[in-house]
């Protein structure tokens, strides 16, 4: 029985709606059943040009999320969640973004680095029945990326329904066999999208965002799929781990404890494979791993729970069943790419994360926060004196200095965009900025638990030539780019 279900016939059915505790699981719960969906790959050719096209188109649907049970959605190019773009470093990409929805949103390049008024933050909304066509240059080594909505104030909703996808990128190293890590999409290569799910008694998405973080469901879809599975056909396969949930964070590892690798983080590869047993993921973060499989055997891919509400819960997340004979895989290489350690910028700067505030103040579209000059390297200093929050960067890549003094794990010294920050913790990042300047379109900074993130944690900063960040205006006029029809 659903545990909603069974408050229900107990009576305690308000009590479970209206309190603040996090949730408990699916443990024990599920058949898997189901095909692990796999999204598919939108990789054009180029044009005469040498642009390659993407066509994207943000819509309302209805999905069968829960067996048997259709829940309104909104997906793209689609009912519920969108392809796996693809692209390379050095490619001229061109994106349409349709906007088919009831109301306006913009869809954000997460982890991508490039110019402010491409990013698809909150300032460049897109409104109904209106098109946004950003356009950039891909420079930054392999990663896997993705896309969601940025709305200010409307992020969680727009992401909850559906809004989401991955963005793969390769570069001359990656996408070719001289790494040795597996690479065919779909088969030894596999996107898992991990979003816990809340859902009414019919079977939509429950979208009661109360409480501190917002929802935290017991239920789990991998890729849009409920109580999946999906069959090992190598004896390595390369999992693409993204926690695209609203707030929950998740420690996934094996249930027979089963070691496996670390092979990149969010901006990329780590300089080698690092063996673990478990492996934390907070919302927005990506970590690539590299798992061993016997032939015929069944394997569980899990969920734990960890030392905070947001962390709650014991998850059956995906069931992996090998086949009787699996094809062979290249050996796992000890090195994957050459990462120089992080070091601390000249300028620091410290960021107070109390309640759903940023050093104390609210989310202002108009106003700048800070200015940092084009190639920076600066030490920024994430003070966490309430509870848990996370912390995205538009645009940068950082490294991560310390956690509370010490050492960060090695899977967490590689490069990265998100960051978890327990509450009452220090976290000091060195960032790399970026050198596309422009002093009137900010890029955004905030925690990416999307309830904190509505309601005021973020910030906004700007990228200036150097020598001019004392003359750059801190102020923006109260409009922002909406596509055209």
């Amino acid at each position: 029985m659903r545990r909603r279900s069974f408050l229900a016939l107990t009576g305690l059915a308000g009590l479970a709606l209206t309190g603040c505790g996090g949730a408990e699981g699916n443990e024990g719960t599920l058949s898997f059943r189901n095909p692990l969906r796999i999204p598919p790959v939108l990789d054009p050719r180029p044009d005469p040009d040498g642009v390659r096209r993407f066509a994207l188109r943000l819509q309302e649907g209805r999905s069968e999320l829960l067996p048997g049970r259709r829940a309104r959605t909104w997906g793209v190019n689609g009912a519920h969640l969108g392809p796996t773009l693809r692209a390379r470093r050095g490619d001229r990409v061109a994106v349409s973004v349709t906007n088919a929805l009831g109301e306006a949103s913009t869809l954000h390049w997460h982890g991508m680095r490039l110019p402010a008024v491409m990013d698809g933050g909150p300032h460049q909304m897109v409104e109904p029945g209106a098109t946004w066509s950003p356009e950039w240059t891909v420079d930054q080594p392999a990663a896997t990326t993705w896309y969601h909505p940025h709305p200010h104030g409307r992020t969680a909703v727009h992401v909850y329904r559906g809004l989401a996808g991955m963005f793969l990128l390769d570069d001359e190293t990656e996408g070719t066999d001289d790494t040795g890590l597996p690479r065919t999409y779909g088969k030894d290569d596999i996107p898992l999208i991990i979003q816990d799910r809340k859902f009414t008694e019919d079977g939509e998405l429950d979208e009661d965002f109360g409480g501190t973080f917002g929802p935290l469901g017991d239920d789990v879809l991998i890729n849009g799929t409920y109580d999946p599975f999906f069959r090992v056909t190598t004896s390595r396969v390369r999992f693409r781990l993204l926690n695209g949930s609203n707030a929950h964070v998740f420690t996934v590892g094996f249930a027979d404890e089963r070691e496996f690798h670390v092979v990149a983080s969010d901006a990329g590869l780590l300089s080698r494979p690092v063996a673990v047993r478990r492996v934390r993921i907070s919302p927005g973060e990506r970590f690539e791993i590299v798992v061993s499989f016997e032939a015929g055997e069944d394997v569980l891919l899990k969920g734990f729970p960890g030392g905070d509400e947001i962390e709650d819960g014991s998850y059956d997340l995906l069931k992996l069943t090998a086949a009787p004979g699996l094809a062979p895989s290249a050996p796992l290489p000890a090195r994957l790419t050459a990462l120089a350690p992080p070091a601390e910028g000249g300028r620091t700067r410290t960021f107070t994360l109390y309640g759903s505030h940023i050093n104390d103040e609210p989310m202002d579209l108009t106003r700048i926060d800070e200015v940092v000059p084009a190639g920076a390297r600066e030490t920024w200093e994430l003070d966490n004196i309430t509870f848990s929050h996370n912390f995205h960067i538009h645009e940068v890549v950082f490294r991560i200095l310390d956690i509370d003094g010490d050492r960060p794990p090695a899977h967490l010294r590689g490069p990265k965009d998100t960051v978890y920050v327990p509450g009452k913790t220090k976290v000091r990042v060195a960032v790399e900025f970026g050198r596309h300047t422009d002093p009137r379109t900010p890029y955004m900074y905030h925690c990416h638990i999307l309830k904190h993130e509505d309601k005021g944690m973020m910030g906004q900063f700007v990228i200036v030539p150097p020598g001019t960040e004392d003359t750059t205006p801190r102020r923006l006029a109260p409009s922002g780019h909406t596509g055209h029809h």
